[in-house]
């Protein structure tokens, strides 16, 4: 089935307006993308984070009147109306394979990859993480998922116990299974990425036993981890020190990212009660930062 689209811009603080009334007109989905220069990183609790200038595209179903659409969208918005549109006539095509084709097998360290399905890699002893993009966060294309990938592939993880900490598509814990952890516990938030990490394990033939997926509670009585990965926010990172250094055994390792450069030092200021001396890496400007549980450290007061 085509199907109809048109292209709107409006300014941010416009825009929830500006979808109210396309919805009134009969879109079936509406999405948002950059049109200024502002890159969105870090939004607050809460936020929809948008850009001071938004480009929104509209699909509606093809034989959709336009005219109609455009007389919907005046009377609803009024002065409020963005000056400038244009249509477009997206043709049937199987989308959820087209995109892919676009993302390529990535290389993380010397021997993992994380390789969409239809693609193939040749490297010799090559471990293959099999992934393809979807809703939650996690593919190995942003550098704080690479960062951390490169870390598991040159550590051994033989036998290692580990806590992926906002597991997104859960391929930080997927991808130390395959270099050879024992089990990986694998928490977070949002529902969908529960859902995400186990999709993703089931098509990496991860068996069930190895990777527990749930909600954070699910740590509430976990033995703490060889290896603590949490690749999230300076601001969550910060807010869960005790907890995360409480879930990192004495001798472990926490591995942290989802951190711009800059933020580092607070990040680092807020682990240093428990942990040594922070090894720092960077990309562009994203950092990693592993640090090492002291054993003399007193145990985390969690609230």
């Amino acid at each position: 089935m085509d199907w109809l689209q048109l292209h709107l811009s409006a300014p941010a603080e416009q825009v929830p307006a500006v979808e109210d009334a396309l919805h009134v007109a009969g879109a079936v989905a509406v999405s948002f993308g950059e049109l200024g220069d502002r890159e969105v990183i870090e939004p607050g609790v809460g936020e929809m984070p948008l850009w001071d200038e938004v480009a929104i595209a509209a699909l509606f179903e093809i034989d959709a009147s336009r005219e109609e659409i455009l007389a919907i969208l005046g009377a609803e918005l009024g002065k409020a109306m963005p000056a400038d549109h244009r249509w477009e006539v997206l043709e049937d095509r199987p989308w959820e394979r087209e995109w892919l084709q676009h993302f390529e097998p990535i290389r993380c360290g010397e021997r993992l990859w994380v390789c969409p399905h239809g693609h193939e890699v040749e490297a010799a002893g090559a471990v293959i993480l099999r992934l393809d993009p979807g809703l939650a966060f996690g593919t190995g294309t942003h550098q704080t998922t690479a960062l951390c990938l490169e870390w598991l592939d040159g550590h051994a993880c033989t036998g290692a116990q580990v806590i992926d900490y906002g597991c997104g598509s859960g391929i930080l814990g997927i991808g130390a299974l395959l270099l050879g952890a024992a089990r990986v516990r694998a928490v977070d938030i949002d529902p969908q990425a529960l859902i995400a990490t186990r999709d993703n394990a089931n098509r990496n033939a991860i068996a069930p036993e190895r990777l527990l997926v749930g909600e954070p509670g699910l740590l509430d009585a976990a033995q703490p981890a060889d290896v603590l990965l949490a690749n999230i926010l300076a601001g969550p990172l910060v807010e869960l020190a005790p907890r995360l250094a409480a879930l990192t055994r004495p001798g472990g390792h926490a591995v942290l990212s989802g951190v711009l450069f800059e933020q580092a030092e607070a990040v680092c200021a807020a682990y240093a009660p428990w942990f040594g001396d922070a090894a720092i890496a960077r990309r562009d400007e994203w950092c990693r930062i592993v640090m090492e549980r002291r054993a003399d450290a007193a145990a985390p007061e969690l609230p």
